[in-house]
């Protein structure tokens, strides 16, 4: 895991995972239907369990695993984080205790985070016959205009990354270099979503780039610059659609 990747062993970020949107009910309409015998699943990188913990009444057994035991503490206080059928485990991907034969595998916004050489062959030695992996994300869609792109310019002129790529690309990357076996993706429809201005900032504190552990002082002048930005345009709410995405295949 890289230095950014850190910030998620922080409990302050971990806390503010609660301000994300949920995944779609149409992604786990995906993985259910992606799912087979034996119905135990493996979520690598689980975080705060937002797919563990709407998995697990479908299956028999979910090992979740996640590198940060503050996500985990974050997971078990959440809604479902008390599901026996979680086993919540505190390792990295590239060396945690696997138990399968697992008829699934997910990974939701996590595997950018992973070493693949290392992660995808345990894998592949793990899954039952015709199972897949699953990789999960979400995007939130704004309307355009010129608040979306003052937004855009602040993140950009603050973000430490140079370069952002989108998970879809990051699969495409993988199968390029004969990693992973694309058997097919699909997007969901948008799911509106409101938040006030206040936990819209808070979900960008959960992230990498823009945590207090990333930004430091910087964090203040980031937020009162995205906060006059609303203000100008005379916006209190920001209003966005959330898609899910879903790539599944075999990993080589």
């Amino acid at each position: 895991m890289n230095e950014l990747g850190r910030v998620f062993d922080d409990e302050g970020v971990a806390a503010l995972y609660r301000y994300r949107p949920p995944y779609p009910r149409g992604v786990f309409e995906i993985l259910e239907r992606l799912i087979v015998d034996p119905r135990v699943v493996l979520d690598a990188g689980a975080g705060t369990g937002a797919l563990a913990r709407v998995l697990a009444p479908t299956v028999e057994r979910i090992d979740a695993v996640d590198a940060s035991a503050a996500m985990l503490a974050e997971a078990r206080a959440l809604p479902g984080g008390n599901e026996p059928r979680i086993q919540w485990i505190h390792a990295r991907a590239e060396d945690a205790p696997l138990s399968g034969p697992y008829g699934l595998i997910t990974a939701g916004a996590s595997l950018h985070w992973m070493e693949w050489r290392t992660v995808l062959p345990r894998f592949r030695a793990a899954l039952a016959p015709d199972a897949r992996v699953a990789v999960v994300d979400m995007e939130s869609v704004y309307a355009p205009g010129p608040l979306r792109d003052a937004q855009l310019e602040i993140i950009q002129r603050y973000s430490p990354l140079e370069d952002h790529v989108e998970t879809a690309d990051m699969v495409r990357r993988l199968v390029e270099r004969g990693l992973f076996a694309l058997q097919g993706q699909q997007r969901t429809e948008p799911v509106a979503f409101e938040q006030s201005i206040d936990d819209v900032l808070r979900r960008l504190h959960s992230t990498s780039t823009f945590s207090r552990v990333t930004l430091g002082d910087k964090l203040d002048e980031f937020d009162a610059e995205m906060r006059a930005a609303y203000a100008s345009h005379g916006v209190d709410k920001a209003r966005f659609g959330v898609v899910g995405y879903v790539a599944w295949g075999e990993p080589k």
